[in-house]
């Protein structure tokens, strides 16, 4: 048994020396692949029967990458370096899908394998958009998985999306009373150091833990002048 199994895993393992590198990045809930010169995107574009090496990383917690349709999956374990690798041999577009529970948006965590012909797939690449460079505040967003619930474009997740909400005003939940309250350096400060203190009406209280102590004061003032800038 272990023989026919070795026999069957060991190709899996050996990568083609060929092999087109990609850099799978997993967080709460979703994918993003970034190509050779740092372009990124949110599907994964390759070349019709060429090896393709996908380096598996992950931000935040435990995810797998499963691409049913190419019978493979290999898990994203945060700190520690994993791979697979696949050739594309039919044009198409087939499903990625994540397999490790990753919490409460887990069955969202979808993105698209495309399998193009060569010069379409460098056309694509070319006129990918160069990755913009993030402000400090983004990055320690990002870095604190905060936003796996908090949007970037202004549709709603898990909680409030950060695009124009400084300055807005709201309704909150204190005390199981309501009241309106203006989204300003204050209340940030306390949304990420006491959560549960003014919860925004018709999110639940008690998904979002306390920051104090992993988030530091100079750090919320970087977050706080990015929330300003995202309007």
């Amino acid at each position: 048994m272990f023989y026919f199994g070795y026999v069957a895993f060991s190709p899996q393992r050996i990568v083609p020396k060929d092999a087109m590198p990609v850099k799978v990045i997993s967080k709460m809930w979703a994918w993003s692949f970034e190509y050779e010169g740092g372009k990124e995107s949110a599907i994964l574009v390759v070349p019709i029967n060429k090896p393709v090496k996908l380096n598996l990383t992950s931000l935040d917690v435990i995810h797998s990458l499963y691409i049913s349709a190419f019978r493979i999956k290999e898990d994203c374990v945060p700190g520690k370096d994993n791979y697979m690798w696949f050739i594309g041999e039919r044009e198409g577009e087939y499903n990625i899908l994540c397999t490790e529970y990753c919490g409460l948006r887990h069955s969202y965590m979808e993105s698209k394998v495309r399998v193009v012909p060569e010069d379409e797939y460098r056309k694509w690449l070319k006129e990918l958009p160069e990755k913009a460079a993030e402000t400090e505040g983004l990055t320690i967003l990002k870095k604190n998985a905060c936003t796996g619930c908090h949007t970037l474009d202004g549709t709603k997740l898990v909680s409030t999306s950060f695009k124009g909400l400084y300055g807005k005003m709201e309704i909150v939940i204190t005390d199981g009373n309501e009241r309106n309250i203006k989204v300003d350096d204050e209340y940030i400060k306390t949304s990420i150091y006491d959560p549960g203190k003014d919860v925004v009406k018709g999110y639940p209280k008690g998904v979002m833990k306390t920051y104090k102590g992993l988030i530091k004061e100079d750090e919320l003032i970087k977050i706080i002048d990015y929330l300003k800038t995202i309007k």
